[in-house]
């Protein structure tokens, strides 16, 4: 006689978790259904980032796929600049939408929000004066 342990029914998931990067950033994000608030290390993302690009960069997979205002994003973001980290925050709730929605990828993809950027510094090389600048030419 075997015993059956009754399984939890399925439930939909209450939070999104992904991470984003780019150059030196990282960024963890935390996405739950909510009003659209988005925090980034406890501060709102217009008061976090300067640039007003970096803000259109973080509601970009948003507006793409039409959910503006139905989230709350809470992210982590450490490393590189200002820069990095909001290409970083993209790419992080690009992420955690696909995982709310697997029907957003291909939106998503199209508008290159699923693409991790890979471009990094270049290190210096041992005899040159940087990556690829090498030493001034003498005739004398």
């Amino acid at each position: 006689m075997t015993t059956e342990t009754p399984v939890a029914p399925a439930t939909p998931q209450t939070e999104y978790v992904a991470t984003g990067r780019r150059k030196t950033s990282v960024v963890r994000v935390r996405m739950r259904p909510g009003t659209g608030q988005i925090l980034v290390n406890g501060r709102p993302y217009q008061e976090y980032f300067p640039g007003v690009h970096h803000h259109k960069a973080v509601i970009t997979p948003f507006e793409v796929t039409g959910t503006l205002g139905q989230f709350d994003v809470r992210a982590k973001a450490t490393g590189g600049g200002m820069t990095g980290q909001a290409d970083a925050l993209m790419l992080g709730i690009a992420r955690a939408l696909r995982l709310y929605n697997p029907d957003f990828y291909p939106i998503l993809r199209q508008a290159g929000l699923m693409t991790r950027d890979a471009r990094k510094k270049e290190r210096k090389k041992y005899g040159l004066h940087g990556a690829r600048r090498g030493t001034q030419f003498s005739k004398r």
